[in-house]
């Protein structure tokens, strides 16, 4: 796994150079192709904040009883999901 991880990086660097010449940047193929690259990163960054970093957090036994504390936990999750998905829109 650590030479797979450490491969991957200039495996994709080597690939980007070798398409230079073929690649046309607003060809219909291509935008599909980047669509999909960046839902496919889009959604497994979700996952990995939801289930590796958030579940943690609202898990936790005192968060579990204090009802206070999860209302002002789940409200900075959607404020903090809002005002991402307004920065996303100039991006």
């Amino acid at each position: 796994m650590a030479l797979f991880f450490s491969l991957t990086t200039p495996v994709g660097i080597a690939i980007g150079i070798g398409i230079t010449n073929v690649y046309k940047e607003n060809s219909p193929k291509a935008l599909m192709v980047e669509g999909i690259l960046n839902a496919a990163a889009s959604g497994i960054l979700i996952y990995m904040s939801l289930v590796d970093l958030l579940a943690a957090d609202f898990q936790h036994p005192r968060m579990e009883i204090n009802i206070k504390l999860q209302m002002g936990a789940y409200s900075s999750l959607l404020f903090g999901a809002g005002c991402m998905a307004l920065i996303a829109k100039w991006a």
